[in-house]
């Protein structure tokens, strides 16, 4: 009798997700959560970027990836699926953030999870580390992110997306292009951008300024990253037009034991542009973190 071919947990295209689940947070705001993956793989959660959605992550979700890894992403609060309160509050309080992605990691029953944290993303997770610490996480992938809000780091398309505040339908049109084109040193094929395109303009002009003026104290930034104890992954982009690569080397300075992967040729999305290579070394941090665990379980 012939062998059965292994289950590929691979998503088959742009869109199926047969798993998700709705998560309240504690301000109440719904989350909407999605997994791809083998569900008994070491669980890897994916946050995005300002603007963005759980569909940025297709590069890692299509591939070997979801053959060994159980692989979850949400929408970040005011973007694609999740709920989007229009008051400021519920974006400039950095607690918000934090209790958002606990209230994550709770829904999913997932024992240590990585987390995996794009531009915006990395600056969840250095909310989530500020309040909540390390305990109940096995990883950490900043990816083209400034969990340090200095600003010296804030590279010259980025200036201007957050400065700008586009006051007609044109301007906002405008300016949502050009902000999503900055994302990518080597673009994306046109059917692609249309698609981020679609999610990016989705999110309320009022919720895109309420998040650029949230910040978090440079010093209380150190304190929480000084504290870090799980493997530390730093992935950014030579090339990165929105945020420059000094960044990780604050980023990596405040963690001890960090690592820091730049990739040449390469802007702010190296999940997309060099995808082949990020799977890959996802892929290695990933298993070597529960073959970790695993030999500690035994022992």
């Amino acid at each position: 009798m012939p062998d059965r071919q292994q289950e590929s947990h691979k998503a088959p295209s742009r869109w199926p997700s047969d798993r998700h689940r709705w998560v309240k947070t504690p301000d109440g705001v719904d989350i909407s959560v999605r997994e791809w993956g083998d569900p008994e793989g070491w669980p890897i959660l994916f946050v995005h970027g300002a603007a963005q959605s759980h569909l940025s992550f297709l590069p890692q979700f299509t591939s070997e990836l979801a053959d060994r890894h159980r692989l979850i992403a949400y929408d970040l609060r005011g973007h694609g699926e999740s709920g989007k309160p229009l008051d400021r509050s519920f974006y400039v309080e950095g607690r918000r953030w934090a209790d958002e992605l606990e209230a994550v990691i709770d829904s999913i029953g997932a024992r240590k999870p990585i987390l995996v944290g794009w531009s915006l993303g990395g600056r969840v997770l250095r909310q989530y580390l500020v309040h909540y610490g390390d305990r109940r996480i096995s990883g950490l992938h900043f990816v083209s992110t400034r969990p340090f809000e200095d600003p010296s780091v804030i590279a010259p398309a980025s200036r201007a997306n957050i400065d700008g505040r586009p006051d007609t339908l044109a301007k906002r049109i405008d300016a949502h292009v050009a902000f999503l084109r900055a994302c990518f040193l080597r673009q994306p094929p046109e059917d692609d951008f249309a698609v981020a395109l679609a999610y990016n303009v989705i999110v309320p002009q009022e919720i895109r300024e309420a998040i650029a003026s949230w910040s978090t104290g440079i010093d209380e930034t150190r304190a929480a990253l000084n504290k870090v104890t799980v493997p530390t992954l730093i992935a950014h982009g030579r090339n990165d037009a929105l945020i420059l690569p000094h960044a990780a080397e604050m980023t990596a300075a405040a963690i001890e034991g960090s690592r820091i992967s730049w990739y040449d040729d390469c802007g702010h999305s190296p999940f997309f542009e060099h995808a082949e290579r990020f799977n890959r070394e996802l892929d290695e941090f990933a298993t070597a973190i529960s073959e970790r665990h695993v030999r500690e379980r035994r022992t």
